[in-house]
């Protein structure tokens, strides 16, 4: 099966120091994977490379077959829709405004909104259930509400691939859970492929049939969690007890 997006062998430095170091990744459409590690593993790194936001000194990214440092910044979100760490608003803007930014890479150039933008943005909202808060402003939600709204612009954006970093920091059990059931339907029902950088062992084992276990910039394992989270990959990446991380036996 041929890839959607993939890292080939690449490498990030910054001054002397490698954060990423010829790290290769695949992902066939409609995949569902989880990127865990310690802090400093390289993780949010990757995914930086392999949106395209920051190229490497070494290796390759390609995005649908093509060579993504060739491709302009409304291409690439076109087809890659990024969900950041949760962020402070610095103005005031309704849910619907904010969400209505998902729609800026397919704005025809010196045109306003079309009825197909406002459709897109609605069921944006309903999709994740905050239509109740369409109007509110956005700086006065909670953070899990935020969360749902973030994703909300990326679906907005109606790209194939879904990425996203840390979706679940800073939020209780029960938003964690949200998003999380949230992305598997995404993935499950529409077929969006979906990459998250976790924190969450047991969150990741038990919603992502794939997870990349990253340490010191290198991808050191790839696969079903239950490989790639074992007893000997707890011990030697994270350096604790792996009595003491609890996981689910089986990944949905």
């Amino acid at each position: 099966m041929s890839a959607i997006l993939a890292a080939d062998a690449v490498t990030v430095t910054f001054g002397d120091r490698t954060i990423v170091a010829d790290a290769s990744l695949s992902l066939a459409a409609g995949e569902r994977i989880a990127l865990v590690g310690p802090n400093g593993a390289g993780k949010s790194t990757l995914l930086r490379v392999l949106t395209g936001i920051l190229e490497p000194r070494k290796g390759d990214v390609t995005l649908q077959g093509a060579p993504i440092r060739g491709l302009d910044r409304k291409a690439i979100s076109r087809a890659i829709a990024v969900v950041p760490e949760l962020v402070q608003l610095p103005f005031s803007l309704t849910v619907r405004e904010i969400v209505g930014l998902g729609r800026l890479p397919h704005d025809p150039p010196l045109s306003g909104t079309r009825e197909s933008d406002r459709v897109a943005v609605d069921d944006a909202i309903e999709r994740v259930g905050v239509g109740h808060l369409a109007d509110r402003d956005a700086r006065r939600l909670s953070m899990g509400e935020r969360q749902l709204v973030f994703v909300a612009i990326a679906l907005a954006q109606a790209s194939p691939i879904l990425v996203l970093d840390e979706p679940t920091a800073h939020l209780d059990i029960r938003h964690q859970v949200e998003v999380m059931e949230l992305l598997v339907d995404l993935n499950e029902r529409d077929g969006r492929t979906v990459i998250a950088v976790l924190h969450d062992l047991a969150l990741a084992a038990h919603f992502f049939p794939r997870v990349t276990l990253m340490s010191g910039g290198r991808i050191v394992a790839d696969g079903a969690p239950e490989s790639t989270l074992d007893a000997g990959h707890i011990r030697g990446v994270f350096g604790v007890d792996p009595a003491l991380v609890r996981l689910p036996v089986v990944a949905i």
